[in-house]
């Protein structure tokens, strides 16, 4: 099974190489540089799909907010990655 978990993006790091896009992304309190290329249109502030290091997909605030909290009440684990 495949699990992509939705993050706000805080900050753009553009590159000339579109393939190098990256974002840092915040997920709860963790922060992490994501992949951007998939998504080229998004921007600080939106919510993004992240698969294994790469945004997928740009979501609205409260889709995010749903899938967090379902995430949250199923397995705590899946999004701070301790048991």
């Amino acid at each position: 099974m495949c699990l992509a978990i939705p993050g706000k993006v805080l900050q753009l790091k553009p590159h000339e190489e579109a393939y190098l896009c990256c974002a840092d992304v915040q997920f709860g309190g963790i922060t992490r540089e994501v992949n951007t290329s998939l998504v080229p249109e998004v921007q600080v502030g939106d919510y993004v799909l992240v698969h294994v290091g790469v945004a997928i997909s740009i979501v609205d605030e409260v889709t995010a907010a749903a899938t967090l909290e379902w995430m949250q009440e199923t397995d705590p684990s899946a999004i701070t990655g301790e048991p």
